[in-house]
């Protein structure tokens, strides 16, 4: 596969939607808002809506990002990223296979992938060059928003995986704004969300403390943080 032209991401601040937790607010207005409060990145997941649905729910949520420079990236279904105009997708270890999914979306679209475990990433390494742009590591901590994931691994399995990995590295699982700070000087380039911004009253205000938190975490002394 040859170099693709797709630039870096922006991991710093991740969002992903929950359609319950949004609410009445809404996901299109909760995005816009968490945008706003300095939101780099936008996952789109709603795992029990049709794809119909799904659709119609992803284009306005693109409708919401447009002019604003941030990529929305759809959870799972592949297939749905041209009719959504979301920028790429993001793939779990049990959803459809990587080179599949590049295949769909085509070089110039951004693919992220879901790792818990060095050997996770042992298996992406043995990937196409530039199949993947990143990679989601979690949950850190406990979480309450998706009742399958994995077990937490803690900062110990996040700093392992950053070592082994040669991708930028998202930590999705239990992190605010009083957690953002441990993650970056672990060495992730970004931080997820859902329930830290889906379904507060003020989506901006909360990703601004996030995004806070995360710009201030590099005067931190990398020897005082503990697993």
């Amino acid at each position: 596969m040859s170099t693709p032209s797709r630039p870096p991401l922006d991991l710093s601040l991740y969002l992903v939607t929950d359609t319950v937790l949004c609410g009445a607010y809404g996901v299109a207005a909760t995005v816009a808002a968490a945008v706003r409060g300095g939101v780099t990145a936008v996952q789109l997941r709603d795992p029990h809506a049709t794809d119909d649905d799904l659709v119609t729910l992803g284009r306005s949520v693109a409708a919401a990002l447009y002019g604003t420079g941030v990529p929305l990236l759809v959870n799972d279904r592949v297939h749905l990223v041209e009719a959504i105009g979301a920028q790429g997708a993001h793939i779990g270890q049990s959803d459809l296979g990587v080179a599949e999914a590049r295949t769909i979306l085509g070089p110039d679209a951004y693919l992220g992938l879901s790792a818990q475990t060095v050997a996770h990433v042992a298996a992406a390494r043995r990937l196409t060059p530039h199949a993947i742009d990143y990679l989601g590591v979690g949950p850190i901590w406990a979480q309450t928003t998706k009742p399958d994931a994995a077990a937490p691994g803690g900062l110990g399995r996040l700093r392992a995986v950053l070592a082994a990995s040669p991708w930028p590295c998202v930590a999705i699982g239990g992190i605010g704004a009083e957690r953002a700070a441990l993650v970056r000087a672990a060495g992730a380039a970004g931080v997820a969300m859902v329930s830290a911004i889906c379904g507060r009253r003020d989506p901006e205000a909360a990703a601004r403390d996030i995004r806070s938190a995360w710009d201030r975490a590099t005067t931190i002394d990398r020897e005082k943080v503990r697993p």
